[in-house]
């Protein structure tokens, strides 16, 4: 059965095509600049990639290219053969703990909670739309970033706030990347020969988040009501004291929407260094003596190890912490940072496994004699939806 995973943004389209239950990827690739100016695309078909630039008016126009390159290459017959279209949707608020079949009325709570994610939800729904529009015969899926975390107990999710903000508003964290968190802890399961009930997963990209996870059920997370709390990310400045916000529109005459740009876009790692919010640029300068860039790089990794001490003691003891997403599975000397400074856990790194298992590796990175064994899982967020929207058609 052909099961297709859509990542609809603002501005791109990201899909994977699959063949399931094998899991088997039939072809994947991404459109981009969709509605401005210099659209492309690539498709990658049985190894091969296929790379256009063309105008890319709105969605619809992207998912009508993307249907006759899978025709055109024979990578289906007919539209039919596509039985699903599993969805990516970053809110779903406290109403949607699972992914669901997409009808009026899911559509409906979608728009209504675009508020919550305003940047977000609007572009999942055009994609939604597009493909029902051009896959009618497809069942169509929605996959939410919110529902993983939906487990937490009402302790560890609201705020100590007046209680009918939530009540009336819907104040509580929600937590993201939930589909990430859900496929690395379902993985690493697998991957030990004692059951692990304990999880840490710590999901480090340029946005990233942590998760504490037991009995592969999310018990707390940092990321909360919006995708900027919790660590320090490439340009998200995590968690601070709310009182800066006022105190800066007063001192220096910002709008609260002028503050909002830059604790999102202009603060986290790229705001301490200054001069990049990739960790890969930081670590370069940090190999120049940029003293602004080492200072970047101690406080995004202190920020980690303070949450996983955190979930460490919530959990009751770890079994197993887990490193995903572009740092987490690539950055060798961030792993080693953040597991050196837990080594009071008794936690010790295998520099050896550390510095080979990266660029898609997966495996353990720590001693046999570490009292908590680390992995570096590479995340698959698109299989994830593919499988729910799989248990769903069935």
């Amino acid at each position: 059965m052909k099961i297709l995973s859509v990542n609809a943004g603002s501005s791109s389209l990201k899909f994977q095509l699959y063949e399931m239950p094998e899991e088997k990827v039939l072809v994947s690739g991404v459109f981009e600049r969709i509605g401005i100016e210099g659209g492309f695309y690539t498709i990658k078909i049985n190894g091969e990639k296929i790379h256009k630039t063309v105008d890319l008016e709105d969605h619809s126009v992207a998912v009508q290219i993307l249907t006759n390159e899978l025709l055109e290459n024979n990578v289906i017959s007919s539209l039919d053969e596509i039985k699903g279209v599993g969805h990516r949707v970053v809110h779903g608020g406290d109403k949607y703990a699972a992914s669901v079949l997409i009808t009026e009325e899911v559509i409906k709570d979608i728009e209504e909670l675009s508020n919550l994610a305003p940047l977000h939800n609007p572009a999942n729904l055009i994609g939604i739309r597009s493909f029902m529009k051009t896959i009618p015969s497809a069942i169509q899926v929605g996959c939410f970033d919110t529902a993983f975390h939906q487990t937490m107990e009402k302790e560890q999710y609201l705020y100590a706030v007046p209680y009918e903000w939530n009540e009336q508003y819907g104040i509580r964290k929600y937590g993201f990347h939930g589909m990430s968190h859900k496929y690395v802890s379902n993985r690493v399961s697998s991957l030990s020969n004692t059951k692990l009930n304990k999880i840490i997963v710590c999901h480090l990209g340029n946005g990233g988040s942590i998760s504490a996870v037991e009995d592969l059920k999310c018990v707390n997370t940092t990321m909360g009501f919006t995708p900027n709390a919790g660590i320090a990310m490439g340009s998200r400045s995590g968690d601070i004291d709310y009182s800066i916000i006022p105190f800066m529109m007063k001192k220096t005459g910002m709008t609260i929407e002028e503050i909002d740009n830059s604790l999102n876009k202009k603060s986290g790692l790229l705001g301490i260094s200054g001069a990049s919010s990739d960790l890969r640029d930081i670590e370069s300068e940090i190999e120049k003596g940029n003293e602004r860039a080492l200072l970047a790089k101690n406080i995004y990794v202190n920020a980690i190890v303070s949450y996983i001490a955190k979930y460490y003691v919530e959990l009751n003891g770890v079994d197993a912490i887990c490193f995903t997403a572009g740092v987490g599975e690539n950055s060798t000397n961030t792993r080693k940072l953040i597991l050196d400074k837990l080594s009071v856990l008794g936690i010790k790194i295998d520099d050896e496994l550390n510095e080979n298992t990266r660029f898609g590796k997966e495996g353990i990175i720590t001693q046999e004699d570490s009292s908590i064994p680390c992995y570096v899982i590479p995340t698959d967020e698109e299989v994830m939806i593919a499988r729910d929207t799989l248990n769903l058609i069935k």
